[in-house]
Parts: structure tokens; sequence; C-alpha cells
């Protein structure tokens, strides 16, 4: 019997389940919560207690899989670590583009002469000396840094250089935009390397973590990682290039869906503590999107499911909406740690501050909310923000970490930087007013939403008469929010409704009329026409209320909260590799390979040596994830057009995959 151990750390919570691979049965599973100060603490509760419900030895486990919302939720929050970008051969008009400038968000930019053209050959020397001069000024100021050169995907050697020497003068991580894709577009290859360097700190701590339990308890067996398209790589693999797990959540999550249940056609909803992510399975597979994985705003060149992102969760901030002589409200899409999660640890001081504000008639700006310090870099922070951090030595109420209102700010840039974490009412904290659940502290729950129903709406009217109105309410609005998530995935995929934007059509008077099947002069009628699998720990708590509305049936499968783990440890190795033929000149085919650019005299020539390169390069990335039985496929797309009854070869894209099943210990 080979036995497989998977692990899901998400914002809210870790879990872990143990498989029975040849029976493909789920012999035992369990939770933990996230611990944010150590993820090792809430891994190893979660493995351990796993094990114990599985009734095997930590011995027996041949194989590790571990999958993960947290490059996803920093992305949606905005968070991540400090960095640097090296922008080689662009001119500033290049860093308004693909959402570049809003990706940095004022992290340091190194911008200097070089770069290549389109046929490889470079446009100026690169400066080493100026750019190792201008490394050692930033100091301690960046944690990493992205090097993005232009038509890096043509000849990668002026970001191979900086590479190499930032790495020597700093010993800091870097990140190169042609080692994460072989497309064009150099300012979006920028993004995506940015993104990739503001994570590799998060994805390096989580992998540690596991590994450091794993050895504690005796498992010693490969440890493997999903990407955003439910393939698996390396541990190793996954610290270099932390951007392909941006959406390995959702993907390990689509995998357990079709694990557990079976399904073909049907709408994948994973409801988490900060996100739900909706993908169709159509034929008992997802689709890859095409465009690239769209996270917290940001079109990346990552491949991975395509997948409708969404903050909105169980953890999802409440908003109220004053504007108007109606009260409203609005979730996410940021998380915050539920009131009656912090009570659970710091319950005298919550406990003490809420009966505070539930003492007083009024309801003052910041009451009901707290913050909690957790770990980060510092460097970059200015004199204002690092005097707010260094009063937030423990959990405490917002208003005794600020002196004044221009502090504010500052305390939002620490929360963007994942240094600060703001707690306040939550979904969460409602479903256990009204007694769905009971994990936390309810009191608290109670009284955190008893006070913030005090406050009035701009017609002067209290929010709600009671806690219990307004958790309920929070439930309807995550209600209506998660039937606009899957209303718009299923517009975005009818192909009847091509080319219409899908979140108005979700919105739209006709689809709203369909939902509750009005009949009047005109007689309207909407239903989603494929099943719902609903899948997280508290899909069970809302997603019922979510099939009524949409008329269709819901699939809650047994195992839902762990369908991640399960995803986990159910997916295949793959590695891609890509490369370019273009034709400069008539009768000259040059191959664009990793070790320069090799001109041949025929397109056949070339394309033989380009594959050849690829093949190996592909089959050497997939042993090095940790793949055995290696299967490779080749897809060839050579452009030609028609002149004067000759065909001339334009330009000819090669792809070669390798896949393979993981290697396991036994």
């Amino acid at each position: 019997m080979a036995t497989f151990l998977g692990v899901d750390t998400g914002g809210t919570y870790t879990d872990a389940v143990i498989l029975d691979e040849a029976a493909n049965v789920v012999l035992g599973k369990a939770k933990a919560l996230t611990s944010r100060h150590d993820l090792a603490v809430g891994i190893g509760q979660a493995v351990d207690a796993a094990i114990a419900a599985a009734g095997v030895k930590a011995s027996e486990v041949a194989l590790v899989s571990l999958s993960t919302t947290l490059a996803t939720n920093a992305l949606v929050e905005g968070q991540g670590a400090r960095v640097a970008l090296v922008f080689i051969g662009f001119d500033d008009a290049d860093l308004g583009r693909s959402g570049l400038t809003e990706a940095l968000k004022g992290d340091p930019v190194v911008k200097l002469p070089g770069g290549h053209t389109h046929a490889g050959t470079e446009v100026a020397p690169l400066d080493l000396s100026l750019l190792e001069l201008m490394v050692r000024e930033l100091g301690d100021d960046v944690s990493g840094f992205a090097v993005a050169a232009q038509f890096a995907t043509r000849n990668p050697a002026h970001e191979i250089a900086a590479r190499d020497l930032i790495r020597r003068v700093t010993g800091r991580p870097v990140t190169c935009s042609h080692e994460l894709s072989a497309n064009l577009n150099g300012p979006k290859r920028a993004l995506t390397a940015v993104l990739n360097a503001r994570l590799i700190g998060m994805i390096d701590r989580l992998v540690a973590a596991c590994e450091r339990h794993l050895a504690q308890v005796g498992i010693d067996a490969p440890l493997m990682v999903v990407r955003g398209d439910g393939a698996l790589i390396s541990a190793a693999m996954v610290r270099e290039r932390p951007i392909e797990t941006i959406l390995s959540g959702p993907a390990a999550s689509i995998v357990g869906a079709r694990w557990l249940t079976g399904a073909t056609d049907a709408l994948v909803s994973d409801i988490g503590g900060t996100t739900t992510d909706v993908a169709l399975l159509r034929d008992g597979l997802p689709e890859i999107d095409p465009q690239g994985a769209r996270v917290g705003g940001f079109r990346t060149m990552v491949e991975a499911v395509a997948m409708r992102t969404t903050g909105l969760g169980g953890d999802s901030e409440v908003h109220l909406v004053t504007e108007g002589l109606k009260g409203g409200l609005r979730l996410g899409p940021r998380r915050l740690m539920p009131v009656s999660l912090l009570a659970v640890d710091h319950g005298p001081m919550v406990h003490a501050a809420l009966d505070r504000w539930l003492s007083s008639e009024a309801v003052g700006e910041m009451d009901g909310r707290f913050v909690v310090p957790m770990s980060g870099q510092r460097g970059g922070l200015n004199a204002r923000e690092l005097a707010v951090l260094d009063r937030i030595t423990q959990p405490m109420p917002m208003a005794n970490a600020l002196t004044s209102r221009l502090e504010v700010a500052a305390l939002e840039r620490l929360v963007a930087r994942g240094l600060v974490m703001i707690s306040g009412v939550t979904p969460s904290d409602a479903s256990h007013v009204l007694g769905r659940l009971s994990d936390w502290d309810g009191t608290a729950a109670e009284k955190a939403l008893r006070l913030i129903a005090k406050r009035r709406t701009g017609a002067g009217e209290r929010f709600a008469t009671g806690p219990k109105v307004f958790a309920q309410a929070v439930v309807d609005q995550l209600t209506q929010q998660t039937v606009d998530c899957l209303l718009e995935a299923a517009y975005g995929e009818d192909a009847a409704f091509a080319g219409e934007p899908p979140e108005a059509l979700a919105r739209h008077r006709l689809t709203t009329a369909g939902l509750a099947q009005h009949r009047g002069v005109i007689e309207v009628a909407v239903n989603l026409g494929v099943p719902v699998i609903g899948l997280g720990a508290s899909a069970p708590s809302y997603y019922g209320a979510v099939g009524e509305r949409l008329h269709c049936p819901m699939i809650l499968p047994e195992h839902a909260g762990v369908a991640n783990a399960i995803g986990a440890v159910a997916g295949q190795v793959s590695q891609r590799a890509t490369g370019t033929v273009s034709s400069p000149a008539e009768g000259r085919f040059v191959a664009h390979l990793a070790e320069g650019l090799q001109s041949f005299s025929s397109s056949a020539e070339a394309l033989a040596a380009l594959e050849a390169a690829l093949v190996a390069e592909a089959s050497s990335r997939a042993k090095k994830a940790g793949a055995v039985d290696l299967r490779v496929t080749v897809d060839r797309e050579v452009k030609e057009v028609e002149i004067e009854g000759r065909t001339m070869f334009i330009e000819a894209r090669v792809t070669a995959t390798a896949s393979g099943r993981p290697r396991v210990a036994h």
C-alpha cells in the first residue's frame, strides 16, 4: 500500500489528509489553524492529527504534496515583500504598461540601457559596473530583485549577466523574466518577475516549515508542490519560481473535486477564508487560461487553470455602506482576522475592549477593530510607519496604535506589506452568532456584531436591531456575492455570450428577474445548466442557499473541507519548454536556444535543433521537479504565408511537454 500525505495551507486553516493511493480512499484527515507567526505549528498540528486519524506510521508515508493559497491571497490583498526591478532596454512609458507601476507600489526601479532586438541581436551593451553601483546603493532596503530585459525571450544574455552580478554582490534572490515565460510582451514579463520576487520569502518560509516538521516526525519522502495548472513540482524548484503557486490551492481543489465526485461537467466553487475560486469542469478537465493567470487585478504570464478568483471568503472584511438613506453591506476583498478567532488567544483584551465600546451610546470610527503584529522585512519603511509598527508589539485595539489620523495611511501601508493584520467583524463571526460555527469565541463574535449593528445609516437609523439580525444580513450578502461570482463564471464560459462583459450580464435586470422567476406580462426564468460542486470548510454553511438562488443541483462532497489537500496528491508532474525559430532573411533560419542563437540554412534543420534542445530541457526540468516514467510530447505552431505561389516561412513556435508520475519514497 502506498500512503500519500496531502497538505493545504490556506489563509485561515491548514488541512492534511492521508490517502491510500492504490485503493483511492481517504484514510484520515484533520484541520488546524494556519499559524502565521510560524507556519510549522499549524502544519505540524494538521499532519500529526491526520496521521493519527489514519492509524498509519509516519515512516509509511511515501509522498508528501503541498498546495497553498498564501501566494494567491497575498496578490489579492496587495501584500508582499519590498523588491527592486532591474529594467534593461525599456523606457519610462513601458513602466505604465500591463499594470507594472501598480504592481511595483513605489518599490525602486533600476533602469539601464541594453536589451536585444526581436531577432536576438544586442541593441546596446549592458553596463555591469553601473548596475553594481546602483545595486549596492539599495543596501538592505529590498528583499529581492526582478530582472527584465527587452526581448530576453529571444536572447537572455543581459538578464543572465545581471542576475549573476546581483547574486554575487547582494546574496539576495533574483528572478529573471525569461525563466518564467517564453512569451513576448516585456512589461508583462517584468510584472510577472516582480510578483515572483515579492513572493519568494513567503513561499520559502512555507516550504521550510513543512520540511522541518516532516523531518521532525520521521517522514522521509519527496516533497512536491502544486502549480497553478494542477501539475506538481519539487519543493526545490518552487523556491525559485513561487509565482507558479498562484492559484495552486484552487487548482488542487479542482483535482480534488474530480476525485471526490467523479463529475465531468460542473462549476467548481471553492470558498476559503480570503477568496472564492470558480472554475468550469468540461469533460472532467478544467481549461488552462490562454492569457495567463489573473489574480488580484494583475494579468500574469503564469500558466494556470482558467479560474475566477474573487476576494470573498469566510474572513472577508465587512464594509458598511452609508451612502444614501438606506444602509447596505459589502464584503472583501481584504481578509481580516475574525474577532472570535483573536479572542481565542487574547480573550481578556478583546472582551475588555468590546465591553468598553458597548458601554457608550455612540460607536467610534475604529471601535470593533484590532491590530495584530506579523513578522516580516522592515526595509523601505518611512519614519512614521516605523513609529506605528514599533507601538504594535502585541495585539491591541486599533485606536491604541495611532496617535493621530495622519497615521491611518501609515497603518494601511504596514497592512499592505504584511507586517500588521487587522482584526474585525467577518462572515465567520456572523456564523458563530447564528450557531452555524462553534470553533472559536462565540461570545466575542456576539459582542462585536452587537457593536457594529449600532452604527447609523445615512438616514440616522441603526444598521440592525441586534446581533442576530445583522449576522443574517452578513450571510445574505455573502450568498449574493457568491451567486454573482458563479454567474460571472458561467456567462464567461458560455460561447453564446462571447464578447459581452460577464460582470454586467451577471447583474443585469433580466438575470435578476430570471433568478426570481418573474411572472408578469413578460415571464423570465434563469438557472445554471450545470451543477455546482461546493468546496471549502464553510461551504455546507453557505452554499445551500446559493444552490436555491441559482436553481441548480448543489453537490457538497463528504470531504469537501479538505478537497485541496486531496487534490495536492492526486496530480501529475509536468514541465514545458518553449522556443522560437525566426527567419531574419531569406534562406536563413535562426533557432533561439538557451545558450544563444544558432543559424541554419533550412527551416527543417532549425526546427529539429530547437526541438531536440526543448525536449532535453523539458525532460531535465521534469526530472528536477520529481517526475519518473516520463512521457514527452512536442507541439509545433508554424506561421507561413503564400507570396506569388511560393510558401514563405515567417516564424515557428515549438513547445515540448514532459509529464510523469511523482517519484515516491518506496
